[in-house]
């Protein structure tokens, strides 16, 4: 029911609670659905009492539920139960927005309806009425006005190249690619065991030295304490046995290195993109990265092709909004034993997902599973890149050394 997707919307975005409670029918509520109600009037309460959150869990919910409402233990069962389905509802966002919005547009016209009598009798200054108006004009400028680009060409240079962004471990990719800058989205792509987790950590384990801000990994493919473990041996440069040798002291180094700035959502059911917004509202992200991407729930069209190119548009808009996107795809099964991979070995798509990438780079490797060579290749590039970028290597390849025993790769 509609009602419950309000709920799940209110209790992960406040500034959505803000702007549209007020316009929900809560008496309709209260008279047809009374346990539902008590969960819209708990909602106004946290948010009343706690006006620093921007957002309420589960057990928040909980919590100040059992504050107002006297409940048996057979009822608080059944009150964790409804709040945690509440809250794991895949919600249609958009169309959710869309009638509270219709809601809200009605209100007002109704408000202004009275009020233009009113100012007809004489009981309220026109001005008011006019105000009235202005703010509906002034939200419907917000919400629906782009914003322009900045076209002082020095302004332009200073943002775009000469301030670098996140700069990669491997000199190959600074002279190719250069900086990631917020607005950047691209993938790498490669078959199953051939270092893409390795190329993530020893990448992050760099960059995140760099910010201030947070590296957002989005986990649904290995197990997310094994990424974690190799997040670790790629920031210390370290085997298991010797992370394992010292624990306190190679907890404290990392600690000093990354500050707590690597954060791992590990989702078993593959991220629906609802949940993911959410972090990223309150997570301060300077890195996001998904992993694996195609594996994303909450889009569906007719074709797979056309599912897949709606889940990368989406990426490239949270890399504009947020910070730059790294994600991972499969490569095609042409493309096993290859070294150089191409564009066309994509899994699942031969335009679709490559045309709202800015960057694409293939990771190859030799038949011999225990060869410690990979192969780069760089099969697009839109970045603008830094100083030091060399054009010649704009769409170039290279071959570097995987040392997975640490989770770093090395130029050759």
């Amino acid at each position: 029911m509609v009602e419950l997707q309000i709920i799940n919307l209110f209790m992960k975005d406040k500034k959505d609670f803000t702007k549209y409670y007020k316009y929900v029918n809560i008496t309709y509520i209260k008279n047809n659905y009374v346990n539902i109600y008590k969960v819209f009037n708990v909602i106004s309460i946290y948010y009343s009492k706690y006006s620093t959150k921007e957002h309420c869990s589960v057990e928040d919910l909980e919590l100040c539920y059992l504050s107002n409402y006297l409940l048996q233990d057979s009822e608080r069962k059944e009150l964790r139960e409804l709040l945690e389905s509440i809250y794991s509802l895949e919600v249609n966002v958009e169309g959710v927005i869309t009638l509270l919005e219709e809601h809200r547009r009605r209100s007002l016209a109704g408000d202004i309806a009275k009020m233009a009598l009113d100012v007809e009798d004489g009981r309220t200054p026109v001005e008011d009425l006019l105000a009235l108006f202005s703010n509906l004009e002034l939200q419907e400028v917000e919400d629906n006005t782009p914003v322009t680009v900045n076209m002082n060409l020095a302004d332009l240079y200073t943002s775009q190249v000469a301030t670098p962004g996140l700069r990669w471990r491997l000199k190959f990719l600074n002279e190719s690619f250069g900086s990631l800058r917020k607005g950047d989205f691209g993938f790498i792509f490669a078959r199953p065991e051939t270092g893409k987790t390795t190329f993530l950590a020893s990448e992050i384990s760099h960059m995140v030295e760099q910010t201030d801000g947070n590296i957002l990994w989005f986990n649904n493919e290995e197990q997310g304490n094994k990424v974690g473990i190799r997040c670790f041996q790629a920031v210390l440069g370290m085997t298991t046995d010797h992370l394992w040798g010292d624990l306190e002291r190679n907890q404290k180094v990392y600690d000093m290195k990354t500050k707590d700035q690597i954060k791992i959502y590990d989702f078993e059911d593959s991220s629906s993109i609802q949940r993911i917004e959410q972090i990223l509202k309150t997570a301060n992200p300077a890195l996001i990265i998904f992993d694996q991407i195609d594996k994303l729930k909450g889009f569906k069209a007719e074709r797979k092709d056309l599912e897949l190119k709606a889940i990368y548009q989406w990426a490239r808009e949270i890399s504009k909004n947020y910070a730059p996107v790294i994600a991972v795809s499969q490569a095609s099964g042409e493309a096993e034993g290859k070294t150089w991979l191409t564009m066309d070995m994509v899994d699942g798509s031969k335009t679709a997902k490559q045309g709202e990438a800015d960057w694409i780079l293939g990771i190859g490797k030799e038949s011999d599973n225990t060869s410690r060579f990979r192969y780069f290749n760089i099969c697009k590039n839109k970045l603008l890149g830094d100083k030091d970028t060399l054009p010649e290597k704009r769409h170039g390849s290279a071959k570097v050394l995987i040392r997975a025993e640490v989770a770093r790769y090395e130029d050759l």
